[in-house]
């Protein structure tokens, strides 16, 4: 359960300044995202039990960060004034907010099952996993440059420097899509040694897996748009 004083802290915080709960959202994303790499590598050594902890703290940061989501939003309801529009940063939240969603999803997912495939697979998953987890934290960097824009008054340089961020976002999440292509492939040949239900379940985590790249990428350019739009 979330303490009031927590909510309280957060709004405290909105009131100074309403991307500083934004900054803490991506943060709480990542912070989902770092603890599903540490599943994937129990899952990949057999480590069940170990699985099972983790997903259960996926779920308590996820639900975190659904608490900051609403906080956000209702403070947007109110009169405060921006300087982007309202209607960008929520859009922009949203898929923002299934990072931590998705990751939630994928550990589950970890907990249903215990890995039986090639040492070839196991390895394209652990490389997958790095790539993904890479593309968010550089998505966190981008997320944290919102503040430093307000303050600098959107300048020119700062701007650049942001949306030169997207665009490394953008180029991470097409690697991952690459690889997690080929990973998917390599899956699906698998299916001699691990049957078509071990295929299915291995196929749902590498697209949960490469879905949350995926999401990052979207918030970026949502991101691109609310600084572009100001």
């Amino acid at each position: 359960m979330i303490k009031k004083e927590y909510i309280r802290s957060v709004l405290d915080i909105f009131a100074s300044s309403p991307f500083k709960p934004l900054g803490m959202h991506a943060s709480k994303g990542g912070e989902a995202v770092r603890k599903l790499n540490e599943a994937v590598i129990a899952y990949c050594d057999g480590n069940a039990q170990r699985v099972e902890e983790l997903s259960q703290e996926i779920d308590v940061i996820e639900h975190e960060a659904d608490v900051l989501k609403q906080t956000i939003r209702s403070e947007l309801s109110s009169s405060i004034m921006l300087p982007v529009h309202a209607s960008d940063l929520l859009d922009f939240l949203k898929p923002q907010d299934s990072i931590s969603d998705v990751a939630q999803e994928v550990s589950y997912w970890f907990t249903l099952r215990e890995f039986n495939a090639s040492d070839e697979v196991r390895q394209s998953l652990l490389d997958l996993m790095d790539k993904v987890l890479e593309t968010v934290e550089v998505y966190e960097e981008l997320v944290s440059t919102i503040s430093e824009l307000l303050e600098a008054s959107f300048s020119k340089r700062d701007v650049e420097e942001t949306l030169s961020l997207v665009i490394k976002v953008e180029e991470m999440e097409h690697q991952v899509d690459v690889a997690e292509k080929e990973l998917m492939r390599k899956v699906f040949q698998q299916e001699d040694n691990i049957g078509g239900t071990g295929v299915y379940h291995l196929a749902r985590l590498v697209d949960g897996i490469g879905d949350i790249a995926d999401k990052a990428e979207h918030a970026a350019d949502r991101l691109r748009t609310m600084v572009i739009r100001r």
